[in-house]
């Protein structure tokens, strides 16, 4: 009886056993993966403008003072100090016009009021108003006005590009504007200068292919027959406020740097194709080496 008892609960074993669902084996899919690796990502500019609080006082009309100046704040404070300190800049030369840089710039600064950007503005924002207040007590109706504001171009890349615009009007015949780019290299944090682009020994090269577009501008803005009799009166010189764009390296003037002042800001560019072996590799576009060496097709029918 123990016997047959013993085989029944090895049937029942068994049974249970072939009744219980097979695992299905596993894929490949299945093993756990590695995780991915981390790409290195490329640094970017990101940033905001912020206008400089200043007061100014209470005024109603279209002849009230216009005194807008913005500084940049951006995730790599270095171009901010940059910046910042180019603002300051800006305002002391635009004052010293009319000699209101020179009484702004001299007053006492504490610890304190070289930290803040707005304190020092502040300073230049009440010369502003004297120039009002002088030009009102002379009858005057007109409207000054003084901006500054930074604006970023390109946000990574070799280049980052940041440009500082401004423009001015003191009561005199015209206002003036001027356009000034910063260029940096983020990975380094370091500001890029124009020599920094050349590869060794070729200052002169680009020098003379600045030239050549600035004799090509001279004929196709109508400004004279002969660059060189144009040059006596403007005589050419290589400016070191640039940037790169979609075509080549621009090269941006002020205003009476290369002309008067009815040409306003002109620009000189010179396309990548003439500045080979002139810039350094990693400044000028990829050339898509597999599209190029790839045969035209050629039509082999007969006439």
């Amino acid at each position: 009886m123990k016997k047959i008892y013993k085989y029944s609960i090895l049937a029942c074993a068994i049974l249970l056993t072939a009744c219980q669902p097979k695992s299905e084996p596993k894929t490949p899919e299945d093993k756990p993966q590695d995780p991915p690796v981390a790409q290195p990502t490329e640094p970017t500019l990101r940033g905001e403008t912020v206008k400089l609080q200043v007061t100014l006082p209470e005024c109603k009309g279209n002849t009230c003072p216009d005194f807008t100046v913005e500084r940049l704040q951006t995730n790599f404070p270095f171009i901010d100090q940059l910046l910042d300190q180019q603002i300051l800049d800006q305002l002391s030369k635009i004052l010293d016009v009319v000699g209101a840089g020179d009484s702004a710039a001299s007053s006492p600064q504490t610890n304190e009021q070289k930290q803040s950007l707005d304190i020092q503005a502040q300073r230049y924002a009440n010369s502003f108003i004297k120039i009002d207040e002088e030009l009102k007590a002379l009858s005057s109706s007109h409207q000054i006005s003084l901006m500054i504001k930074p604006k970023i171009l390109q946000p990574k890349g070799k280049l980052a590009t940041v440009v500082l615009n401004s423009s001015s009007y003191l009561g005199g015949a015209h206002g003036s504007t001027s356009q000034r780019y910063y260029n940096f290299d983020l990975a380094h944090q370091k500001q890029v200068q124009l020599h920094d682009l050349l590869l060794p020994k070729q200052k002169a090269k680009l020098d003379k292919l600045a030239h050549d577009a600035f004799k090509v501008w001279i004929v196709d803005a109508k400004l004279a027959n002969n660059p060189e009799e144009y040059e006596q009166a403007w005589p050419f010189q290589v400016t070191n406020n640039f940037l790169l764009g979609e075509q080549g390296l621009i090269l941006q003037y002020g205003e009476y740097e290369i002309g008067p002042y009815v040409v306003g800001l002109p620009r000189l560019v010179i396309p990548f194709s003439e500045l080979q072996g002139v810039l350094k590799s990693e400044y000028l576009p990829k050339v898509d080496t597999a599209a190029a060496s790839t045969p035209v097709a050629t039509d082999t029918r007969k006439s």
